[in-house]
């Protein structure tokens, strides 16, 4: 019986118990269990967390580097890339047995997965063994677990991000200062926008049928972010932090890096390093909203340094955003409504990209 259908019969009785009334009344019947994904790039571990405490309950060991965690649209399979291996490592995600160690280009960064589950993207780095990078996009068939497509670019690859269609991915280049656009469908380079410095994490806000509307991107001399329309495949903007707060070196690479879009489409959040916090706009409208300040790293005898804010992932329901500091061993949990740091998790060593799976 389903929790609606529980509620319709026991209201519906009247000698029902009043604790299981209570009970019944309490149950959020439209709650989504979740399960935040944090690699420790610093280490040898992935933290999982349970939002519903804020507490770590599981962690993945024994992978050197980890770079990202994506996952199938059912739960079912963790897709990992790290940097000890040119591979997707596809496990099983309750047994936690590697399904296949999927061969790539090269050395991997970020990756995703198109909304109906079928391909699963991935960002090369490097391609060869240069010290300067030469960049692909690498195309995995889910079903059989075999790489159907090598796209190269001039230069290296970092960040991904998908339109809800799944039918283009965006990804950026720090050496090369450019974003790609894909064309998943044709499995070939669509358009591009050439920068005047580097890209680092980038995202797509879509339509409500799915198509690309903006991206929105993180460059390494820009406290802020540029904003790209998708139709005209030009930059129409770029959006300045404020200056305050301010003083604090960065603690990792780059001035603004990590960006995303609240699940509910209301609110964007991109880190500033200078400032230490991320800052907060409105969607559509790209309005500030205000900032969170985020952990600082200390330093024996001098000021504390900025904790690297990197990356960004949210609750289903948009009411909890998790940050990552790469220069701290902790996630800060904001409340999304009050903008206000709830919690700091403790997690491995220098955590780096974070994400978030739905458990159906």
């Amino acid at each position: 019986m389903s929790q609606v259908t529980m509620k319709r019969y026991f209201c519906g009785r009247r000698n029902v118990h009043p604790l299981l009334a209570i009970l019944l009344a309490a149950v959020p019947l439209t709650a989504a269990t979740a399960r935040i994904y944090v690699a420790n790039r610093g280490g040898t571990t992935i933290d999982v967390i349970d939002p519903a405490t804020n507490k770590v309950v599981e962690v993945i060991k024994g992978i050197e580097s980890p770079e990202v965690v994506r996952f199938s649209p059912d739960g079912s399979r963790l897709y990992i890339t790290s940097r000890s291996e040119d591979v997707l490592d596809v496990r099983d995600r309750k047994s936690g047995k590697t399904i296949k160690k999927v061969p790539l280009s090269g050395w991997a960064n970020d990756a995703g997965v198109t909304s109906d589950g079928k391909l699963i993207v991935i960002c090369i780095r490097n391609t060869g063994t240069e010290a300067v990078d030469a960049g692909a996009l690498d195309i995995i068939d889910s079903k059989s677990l075999e790489k159907v497509k090598s796209i190269p670019v001039r230069r290296g690859l970092h960040d991904v991000a998908l339109t809800g269609d799944g039918k283009f991915a965006a990804a950026g280049s720090p050496g090369g200062q450019f974003i790609t656009v894909f064309d998943l469908q044709k499995m070939e380079v669509a358009w591009e926008v050439q920068y005047d410095q580097g890209v680092l994490p980038l995202i797509i806000e879509s339509n409500p049928d799915g198509s690309g509307r903006r991206i929105f991107a993180n460059l390494n001399r820009t406290n802020g972010f540029s904003v790209v329309d998708f139709e005209t495949h030009k930059e129409v903007a770029r959006i300045k932090n404020p200056d305050e707060p301010a003083g604090f070196p960065p603690g990792c690479e780059g001035i603004s890096h990590g960006i995303n879009i609240a699940p509910d489409n209301k609110t964007l959040w991109t880190n500033s390093r200078p400032a230490n916090a991320v800052f907060v706009y409105s969607l559509p409208d790209l309005k500030l909203m205000g900032h969170v300040s985020l952990p600082d790293t200390p330093v024996p005898g001098k000021a504390p340094r900025g904790g690297g804010p990197a990356w960004i992932t949210f609750t289903p329901d948009s009411r909890t955003v998790y940050v990552t500091t790469c220069g701290t061993k902790s996630i800060s949990a904001i409340d999304v409504e009050a903008m206000k740091e709830i919690t700091r998790i403790p997690v491995g060593e220098m955590p780096d990209r974070i994400s978030t799976l739905v458990l159906k």
